[in-house]
Protein backbone atom coordinates (compact mmCIF):
# COMPACT_ATOMS: atom_id res chain seq x y z
CA UNK A 1 0.00 0.00 0.00
CA UNK A 2 1.64 3.17 -0.97
CA UNK A 3 1.95 5.93 1.22
CA UNK A 4 -0.69 8.21 -0.38
CA UNK A 5 -3.33 5.36 0.05
CA UNK A 6 -2.51 4.78 3.92
CA UNK A 7 -3.10 8.56 4.27
CA UNK A 8 -6.34 8.67 2.77
CA UNK A 9 -7.56 5.79 4.78
CA UNK A 10 -6.41 7.72 8.02
CA UNK A 11 -8.19 10.17 6.82
CA UNK A 12 -11.46 8.85 5.91
CA UNK A 13 -10.92 7.44 9.73
CA UNK A 14 -10.29 10.66 11.17
CA UNK A 15 -13.36 12.05 9.33
CA UNK A 16 -15.89 9.31 10.31
CA UNK A 17 -14.13 9.68 14.39
CA UNK A 18 -15.47 13.62 14.15
CA UNK A 19 -18.89 12.89 12.26
CA UNK A 20 -19.29 9.99 15.05
CA UNK A 21 -18.18 12.81 18.02
CA UNK A 22 -20.54 15.60 16.58
CA UNK A 23 -23.36 13.33 16.95
CA UNK A 24 -22.76 12.58 20.19
CA UNK A 25 -22.16 16.33 20.69
CA UNK A 26 -25.37 16.95 19.24
CA UNK A 27 -27.42 14.59 21.02
CA UNK A 28 -30.34 16.10 23.79
CA UNK A 29 -29.88 14.77 26.82
CA UNK A 30 -32.73 15.21 29.33
CA UNK A 31 -32.52 16.47 33.24
CA UNK A 32 -33.67 12.79 33.89
CA UNK A 33 -31.03 11.31 31.68
CA UNK A 34 -28.22 13.65 33.33
CA UNK A 35 -29.19 13.15 36.88
CA UNK A 36 -29.47 9.60 36.48
CA UNK A 37 -25.66 9.66 34.67
CA UNK A 38 -24.29 11.27 37.64
CA UNK A 39 -25.86 9.14 39.84
CA UNK A 40 -24.24 6.20 38.36
CA UNK A 41 -20.92 7.49 38.31
CA UNK A 42 -20.58 9.44 41.42
CA UNK A 43 -19.79 6.30 43.18
CA UNK A 44 -17.05 4.86 40.84
CA UNK A 45 -15.39 8.75 41.63
CA UNK A 46 -15.38 8.19 44.97
CA UNK A 47 -13.65 4.74 44.92
CA UNK A 48 -10.99 6.33 42.37
CA UNK A 49 -10.00 9.01 44.47
CA UNK A 50 -10.12 6.53 47.28
CA UNK A 51 -7.56 4.00 45.43
CA UNK A 52 -5.30 6.99 44.30
CA UNK A 53 -5.26 8.36 47.58
CA UNK A 54 -4.24 4.82 49.52
CA UNK A 55 -1.70 4.23 46.41
CA UNK A 56 -0.06 7.32 47.18
CA UNK A 57 0.50 7.06 50.89
CA UNK A 58 -2.22 9.93 51.62
CA UNK A 59 -4.34 7.35 53.89
CA UNK A 60 -3.13 4.79 56.60
CA UNK A 61 -4.16 1.71 54.66
CA UNK A 62 -4.41 -0.01 58.24
CA UNK A 63 -7.60 1.25 58.61
CA UNK A 64 -8.43 2.53 54.95
CA UNK A 65 -7.54 -0.39 52.55
CA UNK A 66 -7.35 0.45 48.79
CA UNK A 67 -10.56 -0.79 47.04
CA UNK A 68 -8.55 -3.21 45.28
CA UNK A 69 -7.30 -4.88 48.21
CA UNK A 70 -11.05 -4.92 49.01
CA UNK A 71 -12.20 -6.05 45.69
CA UNK A 72 -9.68 -9.36 46.33
CA UNK A 73 -11.42 -10.27 49.68
CA UNK A 74 -14.88 -9.66 48.05
CA UNK A 75 -14.13 -12.11 45.40
CA UNK A 76 -13.17 -14.68 48.43
CA UNK A 77 -16.08 -14.03 51.02
CA UNK A 78 -18.53 -14.69 47.27
CA UNK A 79 -16.59 -17.64 46.18
CA UNK A 80 -16.83 -19.36 49.81
CA UNK A 81 -20.50 -18.17 50.10
CA UNK A 82 -20.03 -16.00 53.44
CA UNK A 83 -21.16 -13.38 51.94
CA UNK A 84 -24.30 -14.81 49.93
CA UNK A 85 -25.35 -16.11 53.03
CA UNK A 86 -24.93 -13.51 55.19
CA UNK A 87 -26.58 -11.04 53.02
CA UNK A 88 -30.05 -13.43 52.59
CA UNK A 89 -30.62 -13.41 56.20
CA UNK A 90 -30.31 -10.08 56.40
CA UNK A 91 -32.55 -9.15 53.55
CA UNK A 92 -35.29 -12.00 54.94
CA UNK A 93 -35.30 -10.68 57.91
CA UNK A 94 -35.82 -6.84 56.46
CA UNK A 95 -38.71 -8.02 54.24
CA UNK A 96 -40.45 -9.69 56.83
CA UNK A 97 -39.88 -6.73 59.79
CA UNK A 98 -41.01 -4.21 56.76
CA UNK A 99 -44.38 -5.88 56.01
CA UNK A 100 -44.77 -6.47 59.99
CA UNK A 101 -44.31 -3.25 60.58
CA UNK A 102 -45.51 -0.81 57.07
CA UNK A 103 -49.30 -2.78 57.31
CA UNK A 104 -50.21 -1.92 60.23
CA UNK A 105 -48.86 1.44 60.06
CA UNK A 106 -50.45 2.21 56.66
CA UNK A 107 -54.21 1.15 58.06
CA UNK A 108 -53.35 3.24 61.60
CA UNK A 109 -51.85 6.06 59.79
CA UNK A 110 -54.84 6.40 56.94
CA UNK A 111 -58.07 5.92 60.01
CA UNK A 112 -56.33 8.44 61.98
CA UNK A 113 -56.22 10.63 59.16
CA UNK A 114 -59.24 10.48 58.75
CA UNK A 115 -61.04 10.31 62.16
CA UNK A 116 -60.15 12.69 64.56
CA UNK A 117 -61.05 10.93 68.07
CA UNK A 118 -58.60 8.23 66.82
CA UNK A 119 -55.97 10.86 66.03
CA UNK A 120 -56.48 12.81 69.25
CA UNK A 121 -55.93 9.62 70.76
CA UNK A 122 -53.06 7.84 69.46
CA UNK A 123 -51.49 10.77 68.02
CA UNK A 124 -50.57 11.39 71.53
CA UNK A 125 -49.40 8.25 71.96
CA UNK A 126 -46.69 8.32 69.01
CA UNK A 127 -45.46 11.78 69.85
CA UNK A 128 -44.60 9.75 73.15
CA UNK A 129 -43.11 6.55 72.13
CA UNK A 130 -41.21 8.18 68.64
CA UNK A 131 -38.15 10.38 69.75
CA UNK A 132 -37.23 6.91 71.81
CA UNK A 133 -33.96 5.75 70.12
CA UNK A 134 -34.84 2.42 68.58
CA UNK A 135 -31.32 1.15 69.74
CA UNK A 136 -32.23 1.83 73.44
CA UNK A 137 -35.32 -0.80 73.61
CA UNK A 138 -33.42 -3.33 71.51
CA UNK A 139 -32.55 -5.14 75.60
CA UNK A 140 -36.07 -5.08 75.99
CA UNK A 141 -37.16 -7.21 72.48
CA UNK A 142 -34.31 -9.39 73.85
CA UNK A 143 -35.86 -10.31 76.96
CA UNK A 144 -39.08 -10.70 75.32
CA UNK A 145 -38.90 -12.25 72.18
CA UNK A 146 -35.29 -14.20 73.00
CA UNK A 147 -32.22 -14.41 70.67
CA UNK A 148 -34.11 -15.61 67.56
CA UNK A 149 -35.56 -14.12 64.73
CA UNK A 150 -38.22 -13.07 66.14
CA UNK A 151 -36.02 -9.72 68.03
CA UNK A 152 -34.89 -8.89 64.96
CA UNK A 153 -37.60 -8.57 63.04
CA UNK A 154 -39.78 -7.03 65.87
CA UNK A 155 -37.01 -4.61 65.85
CA UNK A 156 -37.27 -3.52 62.10
CA UNK A 157 -40.78 -3.63 62.17
CA UNK A 158 -41.19 -1.25 65.14
CA UNK A 159 -38.98 1.26 62.76
CA UNK A 160 -40.57 0.74 60.16
CA UNK A 161 -43.87 1.62 61.79
CA UNK A 162 -43.60 5.41 62.59
CA UNK A 163 -42.46 7.21 59.05
CA UNK A 164 -45.15 5.27 57.28
CA UNK A 165 -47.69 6.26 59.80
CA UNK A 166 -47.04 9.56 60.39
CA UNK A 167 -46.45 10.16 56.66
CA UNK A 168 -50.16 8.40 56.13
CA UNK A 169 -51.59 10.77 58.22
CA UNK A 170 -50.13 13.69 56.85
CA UNK A 171 -51.22 12.31 53.29
CA UNK A 172 -54.48 11.89 54.41
CA UNK A 173 -54.81 15.36 56.25
CA UNK A 174 -53.47 17.42 53.06
CA UNK A 175 -56.82 15.51 50.35
CA UNK A 176 -59.15 18.32 50.03
CA UNK A 177 -61.95 18.01 51.99
CA UNK A 178 -64.31 17.96 48.87
CA UNK A 179 -63.16 14.66 47.43
CA UNK A 180 -64.81 13.39 51.45
CA UNK A 181 -67.08 15.39 51.29
CA UNK A 182 -68.45 13.98 47.93
CA UNK A 183 -68.08 10.25 49.49
CA UNK A 184 -70.22 11.40 52.02
CA UNK A 185 -73.03 12.46 49.47
CA UNK A 186 -72.76 9.42 47.50
CA UNK A 187 -72.76 7.47 51.15
CA UNK A 188 -69.91 5.30 50.34
CA UNK A 189 -69.02 2.94 53.06
CA UNK A 190 -65.64 3.37 55.32
CA UNK A 191 -64.10 0.79 53.17
CA UNK A 192 -64.44 2.55 49.97
CA UNK A 193 -63.79 5.63 51.56
CA UNK A 194 -60.61 4.00 52.61
CA UNK A 195 -60.03 2.56 49.31
CA UNK A 196 -61.01 5.00 46.75
CA UNK A 197 -60.23 8.47 48.35
CA UNK A 198 -58.03 8.45 51.45
CA UNK A 199 -55.68 5.64 50.04
CA UNK A 200 -54.95 7.18 46.54
CA UNK A 201 -55.18 10.88 48.34
CA UNK A 202 -51.88 9.82 50.61
CA UNK A 203 -50.18 8.11 48.17
CA UNK A 204 -47.24 10.37 47.80
CA UNK A 205 -46.77 11.02 51.55
CA UNK A 206 -47.32 7.02 52.05
CA UNK A 207 -44.29 6.72 49.68
CA UNK A 208 -42.04 9.25 51.46
CA UNK A 209 -43.05 7.17 54.05
CA UNK A 210 -41.91 3.72 52.68
CA UNK A 211 -38.69 5.01 51.68
CA UNK A 212 -37.58 6.16 55.31
CA UNK A 213 -38.69 3.24 56.31
CA UNK A 214 -36.95 1.56 54.19
CA UNK A 215 -33.70 2.86 55.09
CA UNK A 216 -34.63 3.12 58.89
CA UNK A 217 -35.37 -1.16 58.66
CA UNK A 218 -31.40 -1.41 57.25
CA UNK A 219 -30.09 0.45 59.73
CA UNK A 220 -32.15 -1.31 62.52
CA UNK A 221 -31.71 -4.85 61.14
CA UNK A 222 -27.76 -4.10 60.87
CA UNK A 223 -27.88 -3.17 64.60
CA UNK A 224 -29.90 -6.14 65.81
CA UNK A 225 -27.68 -8.55 64.15
CA UNK A 226 -24.16 -6.91 66.11
CA UNK A 227 -25.98 -7.97 69.29
CA UNK A 228 -27.78 -11.30 68.70
CA UNK A 229 -26.89 -13.20 65.60
CA UNK A 230 -24.89 -16.04 64.03
CA UNK A 231 -25.79 -14.43 60.30
CA UNK A 232 -26.04 -11.53 58.46
CA UNK A 233 -24.32 -8.24 57.83
CA UNK A 234 -24.43 -6.92 60.72
CA UNK A 235 -22.75 -10.07 62.44
CA UNK A 236 -20.35 -10.30 59.56
CA UNK A 237 -19.15 -6.63 60.27
CA UNK A 238 -18.53 -7.35 64.24
CA UNK A 239 -17.20 -10.31 63.76
CA UNK A 240 -14.57 -9.06 61.41
CA UNK A 241 -14.03 -5.76 64.28
CA UNK A 242 -13.56 -8.78 66.54
CA UNK A 243 -10.69 -10.25 64.53
CA UNK A 244 -9.52 -6.94 62.99
CA UNK A 245 -9.93 -8.15 59.44
CA UNK A 246 -10.31 -4.80 58.05
CA UNK A 247 -11.13 -5.64 54.74
CA UNK A 248 -14.55 -8.06 55.50
CA UNK A 249 -15.23 -4.93 57.81
CA UNK A 250 -15.81 -2.68 54.38
CA UNK A 251 -16.68 -5.28 52.42
CA UNK A 252 -19.84 -5.90 54.96
CA UNK A 253 -20.83 -1.87 55.08
CA UNK A 254 -20.46 -1.62 51.34
CA UNK A 255 -22.57 -4.13 50.65
CA UNK A 256 -25.29 -2.36 53.41
CA UNK A 257 -24.06 0.80 51.65
CA UNK A 258 -25.26 -1.25 48.05
CA UNK A 259 -28.47 -2.35 49.40
CA UNK A 260 -29.32 0.61 50.46
CA UNK A 261 -28.92 2.13 47.29
CA UNK A 262 -30.86 -0.27 44.97
CA UNK A 263 -33.67 -0.22 47.78
CA UNK A 264 -33.90 3.40 47.21
CA UNK A 265 -33.65 3.05 43.17
CA UNK A 266 -36.07 0.26 42.93
CA UNK A 267 -38.71 2.73 45.78
CA UNK A 268 -37.96 5.60 42.88
CA UNK A 269 -38.98 3.97 40.19
CA UNK A 270 -42.07 2.22 41.72
CA UNK A 271 -42.96 5.60 42.91
CA UNK A 272 -42.95 6.41 38.81
CA UNK A 273 -44.94 3.75 38.35
CA UNK A 274 -47.41 4.15 41.26
CA UNK A 275 -47.72 7.85 40.64
CA UNK A 276 -46.87 8.96 36.91
CA UNK A 277 -48.23 12.23 37.75
CA UNK A 278 -45.96 13.73 39.89
CA UNK A 279 -43.41 15.35 38.43
CA UNK A 280 -39.80 15.16 39.02
CA UNK A 281 -37.72 18.34 40.16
Amino acid sequence: MSARSRWNERAAVTDSWGITLRRVANINITPAVRDRLISILSPFVLLASWEACAVGGLLDTRFFPAPSTVFSTLVKLIETGVLWDNTWASMTRLFWGFLLGAIPALAVGIAMGLYRPLRAAIDPLIALTYPIPKSAILPLLLLIFGLGEASKIVMVAIGVFYPICINAVAGVLEINKIYLDVGKNFQASRWNVFRTIALPGALPFIMSGVKLGIGMGLILIVLAEMVGAKSGLGYMIWHAWEILAVEMMYIGLMTVAVIGYALSVLSNELERWILPWKVDR
